[in-house]
Parts: C-alpha cells; sequence; structure tokens
C-alpha cells in the first residue's frame, strides 16, 4: 500500500481541475453511464432556479402594486370626502352668498308646464 503525501493531494487536485476544464472529469471517474441521470438533474435544478426566481419577481410586483392600490384608496376617500363636503346645501348657499349670488333656495315646489 503507498503512502499519501502533500505532493499527491495537490497532484491530484489539479489533475480533477484539469479535467473538469476539459470536461472529462466524469469520464475519469467512470460516470459515463450516469450522464443521463446527471444531465436530467442539472435540467431540474435549472428549472427549480428559475421557477424560484419567477415568483420571487411576482411577488415584487404584488407588493408594489398593493401599496400602490392602498395610496389610490387613500386619495378616493379624500377625493370623496371633498365632494360631500362641498355639496352640502348649507356650504352652497354660504359660497353663494359670499360671491354676491341672489340665488336662494326655492320657497315653492316646482311645477310643470304642458304643452
Amino acid at each position: 500500500m503507498k503512502e499519501w503525501k502533500v505532493a499527491d493531494i495537490g497532484k491530484f487536485l489539479k489533475n480533477s481541475l484539469i479535467a473538469i476544464l476539459k470536461g472529462e472529469f466524469l469520464l475519469r471517474i467512470n460516470a459515463g453511464r450516469y450522464f443521463v441521470h446527471i444531465l436530467y438533474t442539472f435540467f431540474i435544478f435549472c428549472l427549480v432556479i428559475w421557477v424560484s426566481l419567477t415568483i420571487e419577481a411576482t411577488m415584487s410586483k404584488v407588493t408594489k402594486n398593493q401599496k400602490e392600490l392602498e395610496e389610490l384608496r387613500i386619495a378616493n376617500t379624500q377625493k370623496v370626502y371633498e365632494l360631500v363636503s362641498l355639496s352640502t346645501r348649507a356650504s352652497v348657499s354660504g359660497r353663494l352668498s359670499v360671491m354676491g349670488s341672489e340665488l336662494k333656495e326655492p320657497e315653492t315646489p316646482a311645477y310643470n308646464i304642458k304643452k
């Protein structure tokens, strides 16, 4: 049995790195018969990473749209409040008198003119 030396480990790592760069590593460890399985596993890993990134992008869009929707709800509520406050009869008659208009609320009901 041969004893291992530090130089042997360095040589092994160097040869393995060169084999990986040349694409011969799987052939050197005799994994050629498992090549289809390795390729399939690589494809599944890539698919999982792609789905994960797609889900993350979608969730960031959902969060952004929720914030924008909340801002629009606040703006809508504010505009509805302003519209309701402007449409009260007292404020309308008060604004008309401030503007110097002689228009007043009718005292008698309207009548229909028939042909």
